[in-house]
């Protein structure tokens, strides 16, 4: 069956609209070219009818940005990220403390300079962190620095 037979739905004219509409924003229609194609829009039957109303106009493209995926998934990143060298650098102190203990001679647990002082300001970041929204600011942040980091390689990819 020929698009000129099919018949099209109340959503496909609705689609074309929209597609008029950006064309009318974008300067390619005037007033009266718009109203003029959204009054046979609507009007049309068929599919066959709808796309002689687009066809000198380019395919439209929404680019649509790519945000996280959950609030909990972008605070959870952040949480690990303001933590990591917290926890590695206390694991390998304690792992050294339980080494030299090996021994017998345990003697006084002294990761605990590490960890308490490090520890205390890190709670205060965690929480000072998570009541100013920083989860989504040091997010905002990485893809501002990704975008930057984007750019130059196209930049150094054209000059080439």
């Amino acid at each position: 069956m020929a698009s000129d037979e099919i018949r099209a739905a109340d959503a496909d004219r609705q689609q074309v609209a929209e597609r008029l509409r950006a064309a009318l924003d974008e300067g390619r229609l005037d007033l009266h070219e718009y109203d003029d194609r959204l009054q046979q829009t609507y009007s049309a039957k068929t599919y066959g009818e709808l796309e002689r109303l687009t066809t000198d106009l380019p395919m439209v493209v929404t680019a649509t940005p790519v945000a996280p995926k959950v609030d909990g998934d972008l605070t959870r990143r952040w949480l690990i990220h303001v933590w990591d060298e917290y926890v590695t650098a206390v694991g390998i102190c304690v792992a050294i403390w339980v080494l030299a203990g090996v021994d017998g001679d345990w003697g006084f647990f002294w990761p605990l300079w590490v960890a308490g002082p490090w520890g205390v300001i890190l709670v205060w970041q965690t929480i000072s962190g998570l009541s100013n929204d920083e989860p989504r600011k040091w997010h905002a942040k990485n893809e501002r620095k990704k975008l930057k980091k984007e750019q130059k390689r196209e930049r150094k990819e054209l000059d080439e």
